[in-house]
């Protein structure tokens, strides 16, 4: 029972209310002022006693969590519906229609539809998309909304851009969103019509024969199942017995995927030869080789003269019993095997190993094992050990080694981290000065000093004797500064000098007696190297 309409019953609908603006009545479309009215609400977006407002996208149902917008809640949904339309034809006596069958989708995100149409064979119609993505009105009257996804259902026609499509199935997705939004999805029509004149076309299609004959073969099952599935097989070839002949290693490469072999020669360094890239292309290797064919005598199919000249105007068929054909076996597969003998082109090839890959074919495919394997590698001779002439006095002896060990002569390479880290830096000038003398019983070199300068750089070494008065030796440099060799092998180094030491530089000995300031201060500080 409702409160009766007196002052104090009624409620105020505008009680906690925050808007109260006045929706405008006019507006502009295309470039011309129209009334719509109709389409907007009361004052503060209320709706107007009886009216009801068409949604103008697709309403997201809610569910559990928080309310998502469509293009998140619907992102990558797509409905899809079987459909067709009938096109008239116009000025043909052989067809009066077309039946067109497409595929119509609906994107729910933002309410747009596409219209695919499956391409025919030979059809001479523009097929593909139909109709590109996006949202399409309605026909007339309602042509200022779009349509949503209501317009949508098995047995339902749907006008788009003139076009009258009978929807007659959808998917198993789209059937189970229709049912949840509470639509009922009838079952697929099994009464969907058939283009007369295509159907006509098909019939024609399967008896007509080819004017030219053509027997096919196709290549392509065996093509996707073996394509860069390769055997590998490890040969050698014999021609020792020629003029100049020796056994030559090669690689037998056989292609599954068109039976083709490919050989390709392994060359050592320095063997002389030429680094060919192939020895023999890739091709199929036929098994006996005989005399060469003329051109046109082998071709993949043969065919008989039926009647008329020949040439022009004569009329042939295919001979499925290739009389006069040229029979030629190819080597395949189930030929290759360890020990066995390939003719490639007059030339015999033994195969003496195989990699594991194609091992593993062989007892996959035929049952087969691997056999054991034909020592074909050539043992390599004993190289000779390099001979170093002895120095010769000339410059320093690493430089004289880089010339016996290259054709094109390098300087020897030094130690730059040893160098940066003891070369001269400030007041250290990292050079250990000693004194020495000549270990000798001649009374004229009994007396005669020397300075042993030990440079920690790079190792070398350079003995300096200073200037005596009267006594008759030229002063100056004794051994200019240069690695010394040791006489039972290796060079002097920093290590080796020390008070009391005897060493014998150049068939010199001498025998050091004292040190300077800086190599005592730098010996004590490094005992351990």
């Amino acid at each position: 029972m409702a409160l009766p309409f007196l002052p104090g019953y009624s409620t105020n609908s505008k009680l906690g209310a925050d808007k109260f603006h006045k929706p405008q009545a006019f507006d502009v479309r295309n470039g011309v002022a129209v009334f719509v009215g109709e389409e907007k609400c009361g004052i503060g977006g209320v709706p107007l006693p009886g009216q009801k407002l068409q949604p103008k996208s697709t309403i997201v149902q809610n569910g559990e969590g928080a309310p998502a917008p469509s293009w998140v809640a619907y992102d990558r949904q797509v409905l899809r519906f079987t459909a067709y339309f009938q096109e008239a034809v116009h000025e043909k006596r052989e067809e009066k229609y077309r039946i067109r069958k497409c595929t119509i989708l609906y994107y729910l995100e933002d309410d747009s539809i596409q219209v695919n149409e499956a391409r025919q064979e030979n059809s001479g119609i523009p097929q593909g998309t139909l109709i590109r993505r996006h949202r399409i009105p309605q026909p007339a009257p309602n042509d200022d909304s779009f349509y949503t996804v209501d317009a949508f259902n098995v047995g339902n026609n749907v006008t788009m851009y003139s076009r009258n499509f009978n929807i007659t199935d959808c998917d198993a997705f789209t059937r189970n969103y229709l049912t949840k939004t509470g639509a009922k999805v009838p079952d697929p029509q099994s009464m969907e019509p058939e283009d007369p004149y295509f159907v006509h076309r098909k019939k024609e299609a399967s008896t007509m024969q080819p004017h030219r004959p053509y027997e096919k073969c196709d290549t392509l099952k065996q093509f996707l199942e073996n394509d860069r599935n390769v055997l590998r097989f490890y040969c050698v070839w014999d021609n020792s017995g020629e003029m100049f002949g020796d056994v030559r290693e090669l690689v037998l490469h056989y292609f599954l995927a068109d039976d083709t072999i490919e050989i390709r020669e392994v060359i050592r360094a320095n063997s002389g030869r030429d680094a060919a890239p192939k020895f023999l292309h890739r091709s199929k290797v036929p098994k006996d080789v005989g005399a060469l064919h003329k051109p046109g005598e082998i071709t993949q199919r043969t065919v008989l003269n039926v009647f008329g000249p020949m040439g022009h105007g004569g009329r042939y068929i295919l001979d499925s019993l290739k009389t006069g054909a040229v029979q030629k076996e190819f080597y395949t597969d189930a030929d290759l095997t360890i020990g066995a003998k390939v003719n490639v082109w007059g030339r015999e090839v033994t195969i003496c190993d195989m990699d594991d890959f194609t091992a593993h074919h062989y007892v996959t495919r035929y049952g087969r094992e691997k056999s054991t394997p034909i020592h074909y590698k050539q043992t390599e001779a004993a190289k000779a050990e390099r001979e170093i002439p002895p120095y010769n006095g000339w410059g320093s002896e690493e430089d004289s080694r880089a010339n016996c060990l290259k054709l094109i002569a390098q300087a020897p390479k030094r130690d730059f981290i040893k160098f940066m880290k003891k070369d001269r830096q400030g007041l250290d000038s990292h050079v250990l000065r000693y004194f020495a003398r000549l270990d000798t019983n001649r009374p004229i070199d009994m007396d005669r000093c020397f300075i042993i300068s030990a440079f920690l750089s790079d190792d070398t070494i350079s003995v300096f004797e200073p200037e005596k008065r009267n006594s008759g030796i030229v002063h100056g440099k004794f051994i200019e500064r240069s690695k010394i060799a040791k006489e039972g092998g290796g060079y002097y180094s920093a290590e080796d000098l020390y008070v009391g030491a005897v060493v014998s530089f150049r068939s010199h000995k001498f025998v050091i007696t004292d040190a300077d300031e800086y190599a005592k201060t730098y010996a004590e500080k490094h005992k351990n190297e």
